[in-house]
């Protein structure tokens, strides 16, 4: 199957600072891509060549087969291209129905009498949460402010899929969640690609990549030290060259008691 999205040696200078170098990596529909590194290793910044946010300084950015530059990040949105940061950007102190539309709202009526549908907005917003398995919010007036952290990342990506996203980049969706919480948005993840959808999952949770992913791409100081599918490597593995060789695993084992 052709991929969504490819870089082919993509690298991003900013003046004498190389954040990317030589990567090239590959977005399938119907799979999950596992982009995994340390703080530093140039996720940031591959996330916002695949957003549309930087153009590469050297390499092609190919989509659905052909060399692209995009215009901005709105421009990627508009070929398909999702983006869910970390925080999500919902707004606390807006209901669920108005988050989940913001800035595409369905009006009703007709010039000079035209305004928002609240009620069609509100039924969308929950109908579309309840098929991604999200049942504890039943009215669309319900202030995201009141939801936890892993309900917002599922109402973000139901918006984007709604609003017919082929592709998906989730930028550290489970870094700041609960065990359950988390395990909602990996939920979630595997129906969007059961969809068809493409994922690119930044993370530096192995245990996290390792339940979900079909494809996995470590980066180290912005290279593309290994790639690889799923199998065909351990958990412990995957931590050693995340850290650059160094034996990670008693850490994190450490790390996830006092979790």
């Amino acid at each position: 199957m052709s991929p969504l999205m490819e870089l082919r040696n993509v690298d991003k200078f900013f003046g004498s600072t190389k954040a990317l170098k030589h990567v090239s990596m590959q977005v399938h529909p119907g799979k999950i891509l596992c982009l995994l590194g340390d703080n530093g290793a140039g996720k940031s910044t591959l996330i916002k060549v695949l957003s549309g946010y930087h153009n590469p300084t050297n390499g092609a950015v190919m989509l659905e087969g052909d060399e692209t530059k995009f215009a901005g990040p709105r421009d990627a949105r508009q070929r398909g291209i999702a983006t869910v940061h970390q925080n999500v950007g919902s707004i606390p102190l807006m209901s669920v129905g108005r988050n989940f539309f913001l800035g595409a709202e369905p009006i009703k009526g007709k010039w000079p009498f035209r305004s928002i549908d609240t009620k069609k907005a509100n039924t969308i917003a929950v109908e579309q949460m309840r098929k991604f398995g999200l049942t504890r919010v039943e009215n669309g007036d319900q202030l995201v402010g009141t939801m936890s952290g892993g309900e917002r990342q599922v109402l973000a990506i139901g918006r984007a899929m709604y609003f017919g996203a082929k592709m998906l980049i989730l930028d550290e969706p489970t870094s700041a969640l609960g065990v359950k919480e988390a395990s909602m948005v990996l939920k979630m993840m595997r129906v969007a690609r059961q969809n068809g959808v493409g994922i690119v999952f930044i993370t530096h949770n192995a245990r996290h990549a390792m339940s979900v992913g079909d494809d996995f791409c470590v980066l180290i100081q912005g290279e593309v030290a290994a790639s690889f599918k799923r199998d065909e490597k351990t958990r412990e593995e995957v931590l050693n060259l995340m850290a650059g060789g160094e034996d990670m695993t008693a850490l994190e084992e450490d790390l996830e008691q006092i979790d």
